[in-house]
């Protein structure tokens, strides 16, 4: 007798052991289902896209029009109008470039923001200053639908600007 009494509590210790694998087996099912969910979740979300900086746009200073639109596969922004005319009149040219042969360049249609591509909430790409002759890396970005953030970087020091729709 007593070596059955043993074998049946024996023979019920091992159904507890199998009822808790089963809820461990349960348990990390779930949480296999849970992360499953999670990273499909994550996947099927959209990136936070930028607002699009297309349109015409008048500088912080008053005195151009660019109009900024698609340029192959990025997005690039062309002086569309002069404000304020230059000192050569419309027909100024690109004097303060560094580059003899690109001097000769009309300002008028002249690319200032070249080679930018959406990145998340912004816009990245490069800023050419026509004043200075110089070309910086830039970052735009839609603060609203009537205003553009314009940042001019070197290294890490950054100028800022506002740039307004223009009516």
């Amino acid at each position: 007798m007593k070596g059955s009494i043993e074998h049946c509590n024996l023979a019920a210790g091992a159904d507890e052991y199998r009822a808790i694998d089963l809820e461990n087996e349960m348990t990390m099912r779930l949480a296999a289902a849970a992360t499953l969910t999670a990273a499909l979740a994550t996947i099927s979300t959209p990136a936070l896209a930028a607002d699009s900086i297309a349109g015409r746009w008048v500088t912080a200073e008053k005195d151009a029009v660019v109009s900024i639109g698609k340029c192959g596969e990025s997005t690039c922004g062309r002086i569309a109008k002069f404000l304020v005319p230059p000192p050569d009149g419309v027909d100024q040219r690109d004097i303060n470039n560094p580059d003899p042969r690109l001097q000769t360049r009309k300002l008028l249609g002249l690319p200032v923001l070249f080679k930018f591509t959406e990145d998340r909430d912004l816009w990245r790409g490069r800023i050419y200053d026509p004043k200075s002759g110089k070309d910086y890396r830039s970052v735009v970005r839609r603060k609203n639908a009537d205003t553009l953030e314009v940042k001019g970087c070197i290294g890490p020091f950054c100028q800022t600007q506002f740039w307004r729709r223009a009516r």
